[in-house]
């Protein structure tokens, strides 16, 4: 169906010409005449499929009317908020937002945490109509007076399953009690779970539900294939299939920050341009991070599941499993990052023993066995986890030596070495010579102990310790 067919304004069609779209998605089609008519939404749909663009383009519409080329802040207050659990996609959405929005004098603006806050206090204060925000930095801007939701018509939560999974329900709470009770609401989300559900129902008002795929379906586009693999082999296995396919474009998830970090340090060295993503990452390193591999700078962005959500990354060819989520619902929103608006993708999976059940439930929530792909001949070489192994080796086998040798042995003694010019050899106890004109006595008594060999003078006298004094 063509977006004419909606009943958009001429100003959102030519915005979404300039996109390069031509066909309303399903979520779209169902989602965008029932907010029109200024109805609840309630849409789930798999990622990749335009749901932004489902809430974005009839929010832009029903805003025009009123919007004003006037610089006065007092003529552009916020009307709409757009909440979103993480900065990637609030980016985005705000992206999506200023796309749309071209030909229109609505202002838009996106505020999260990790940056500077005061670059977003002036704008704030100039007057925006659309504000795009994560819930922990708009409170921010709430307890500093730098936001004023009094006059919000539409609030959108846009990903609210993810949003509970982080938990911001408390959040939620506090900026629901200060927007007006007299609203549209929107709630989109990839999944319709049980705690969802009961926060629609404590949120919409008599909504209409619009659901285009089956709950949790994973992208049709997508192969789902894996590589039953040795933990410590895994490293080498990805860098094989990065190198031998020549993949230019591959997202690789891992479970922890250390591991994102390690994984990317180790595909550098093996001469793969690669990058990495994960929260204790600064904003701007993240966003640089991304960019570089949205151009084609890295090849490689290796990430934990905060970027399962909300990137927006077109025509993503392989997403790599290096270790498999804890949760099989994590499987899906991962491989949702490729197979999208209309593309195939790979998911690839690298096994190990101990991640048997983890595959279980994902192919039970699947309702399909993962293909199972030979694993090809990999070069031999380091195993991961085994850096500076092949150097220890020497030191290893020689402990283990002298750990079963004989308890009594003794280490061969060092070769006594040759004695130097003059005589003095260091290999043996210093032994004085005696002198051949002793100093004669002058009555002095001296107060250094005896020694045993007579004529032998003492020790301490070549350090000057024992000199006669003059009477």
């Amino acid at each position: 169906m063509s977006f004419e067919s909606l009943g958009l304004m001429p100003e959102l069609l030519r915005a979404i010409a300039d996109q390069g779209y031509t066909d309303a998605t399903p979520i779209q089609i169902k989602a965008i005449p029932p907010i029109l008519a200024h109805h609840d939404i309630m849409g789930c749909a798999q990622t990749g499929t335009g749901k932004t663009a489902g809430f974005a383009l009839p929010i832009l519409q029903m805003l025009a009317p009123q919007q004003s080329a006037s610089p006065s802040p007092a003529r552009h207050p916020i009307r709409a908020l757009i909440l979103a659990p993480t900065r990637e996609l609030a980016a985005q959405d705000e992206d999506s937002v200023r796309a749309y929005g071209k030909y229109l004098t609505l202002r838009s603006s996106v505020v999260f945490g990790g940056v500077d806050i005061d670059p977003q206090i002036k704008v704030l204060r100039g007057g925006v109509e659309i504000l795009v925000a994560t819930p922990g930095r708009l409170l921010d801007h709430v307890h500093q007076k730098t936001v004023n939701l009094s006059r919000v018509e539409i609030l959108v939560l846009d990903e609210g399953d993810r949003m509970l999974d982080m938990g911001f329900m408390p959040d939620i709470k506090r900026i629901l009690a200060l927007l007006p009770a007299q609203r549209q609401n929107l709630l989109f989300s990839a999944t319709f779970s049980d705690e969802i559900r009961r926060l629609a129902g404590q949120i919409l008002r008599s909504p209409v539900v619009i659901e285009v795929a089956r709950r949790n379906a994973p992208a049709d586009l997508v192969t789902h294939q894996m590589y039953a693999v040795d933990a410590d082999r895994k490293r080498a296995l990805l860098t094989h299939l990065i190198k031998s396919r020549d993949m230019r474009q591959v997202l690789v998830f891992v479970r922890t920050k250390r591991d994102t970090n390690r994984l990317m340090r180790e595909l550098v060295r093996d001469g793969v341009a690669a990058t990495a993503i994960h929260s204790d990452r600064t904003q701007g390193e993240r966003m640089k991070a991304l960019e570089d591999f949205k151009q084609g700078a890295v090849n490689v962005l290796v990430a934990t599941d905060i970027a399962a959500r909300g990137l927006d990354i077109e025509q993503l060819p392989f997403v790599i499993n290096y270790e498999l989520p804890h949760v099989a619902e994590d499987y899906i929103h991962r491989i949702g990052r490729t197979g999208r608006a209309g593309s195939t993708g790979e998911a690839i999976s690298l096994v190990c023993a101990d991640e048997q059940r983890m595959l279980d439930d994902i192919e039970r929530t699947l309702k399909r066995k993962l293909e199972r792909l030979p694993l090809p001949e990999l070069p031999r070489g380091r195993k991961t986890g085994d850096a500076g192994a092949h150097h220890a080796a020497p030191r290893h086998a020689t402990g283990h030596k002298q750990l079963h040798s004989k308890p009594h042995s003794k280490p061969h003694s060092k070769p006594p070495s040759a004695p130097l010019a003059g005589g003095f050899d260091f290999s043996k106890p210093y032994e004085p010579k005696l002198t051949d004109n002793p100093a004669p006595t002058t009555g002095h008594i001296s107060h250094a102990r005896p020694h045993s060999k007579a004529g032998r003078r003492p020790t301490a006298a070549l350090l000057g310790g024992l000199a006669a004094k003059k009477s």
